[in-house]
């Protein structure tokens, strides 16, 4: 007899960096079937899919249900691809239990130089893709959350937690986010679970972007010595995807940058 089904978990922005090691979380520790959203990137979606498959095959466990692992390509930055990926995830799963919405969007800038900050077009894109994103994506899939019982995990920063960051249009909207995420845990219960992940920097592409001056400040300040990684915020977001009774918090993953 196999125990089944499993869980499924949407993952955008997922083919890389955290949101990468966010799926191999969920998939190899949690026994949960994965959908990869990705915006442009389609072979490196592939290669994650195919990756999760070899694995899956080598850990898999007799009377155990095996998941399933597929990529959808969509724009989280626009309502309707939006809808249409949630529409999709459920159309080839059959349900959905969690949603880590892990997309993002920043312009490094200075963050001390108020000049840098004055341009709106980072506003209104930071606002659209750090918090209107997220709203919309909750919208979206919070009839299916409700049916599984399931959970909205959101990707924030520890920008959004102290004025840093690599811009004050990003720390200010992830600041929102995280508020947001508390708003929607409220508004949600009792059925579905709301949390927050609030990384520092991590070294992967995105965070490799700032000076090497940077990042040993940022080391240097962590009480640590060290950096966090993809690794340590996809163990919070697999707690938050399992933990029953946890709603409306925001975990800071920064190795003590914020203390």
């Amino acid at each position: 007899m196999v125990i089944g089904p499993t869980k499924v978990a949407l993952v955008t922005a997922g083919s890389n960096g955290v949101g990468a090691a966010i799926a191999k979380t969920l998939a190899l520790e949690a026994n949960m079937s994965i959908v990869i959203n990705f915006h442009s990137d389609s072979t490196r979606a592939e290669n994650l899919v195919n990756q999760l498959t070899e694995e899956r095959k080598r850990v898999f466990i007799e009377n155990i249900a095996t998941p399933r692992f597929t990529a959808i390509r969509a724009d989280v930055g626009r309502r309707d691809e939006i809808r249409r990926l949630v529409a999709e995830t459920v159309r080839q799963m059959g349900r959905l239990d969690v949603v880590v919405s892990n997309a993002g969007w920043t312009r490094m800038t200075d963050f001390m130089n108020l000049q840098q900050a004055d341009e709106e077009e980072d506003w209104d894109r930071c606002f659209n893709m750090n918090v209107k994103s997220h709203f919309f994506l909750f919208q979206a899939c919070k009839e299916h959350l409700g049916s599984s019982k399931g959970v909205f995990i959101t990707t924030a920063s520890v920008a959004g937690v102290i004025p840093s960051g690599s811009s004050l249009p990003y720390s200010v909207t992830k600041s929102a986010l995280i508020h947001l995420t508390k708003g929607l845990a409220i508004i949600a219960a009792p059925n579905v679970r709301v949390n927050s992940v609030a990384p520092g920097v991590l070294l992967t592409d995105w965070g490799r972007q700032f000076p090497e001056a940077k990042l040993n400040s940022v080391k240097e300040k962590s009480a640590l010595k060290r950096f966090a990684t993809p690794e340590d915020v996809a163990q919070m977001v697999k707690y938050f995807a399992l933990a029953q009774s946890v709603t409306g918090q925001n975990s800071v993953i920064d190795a003590g940058f914020s203390l």
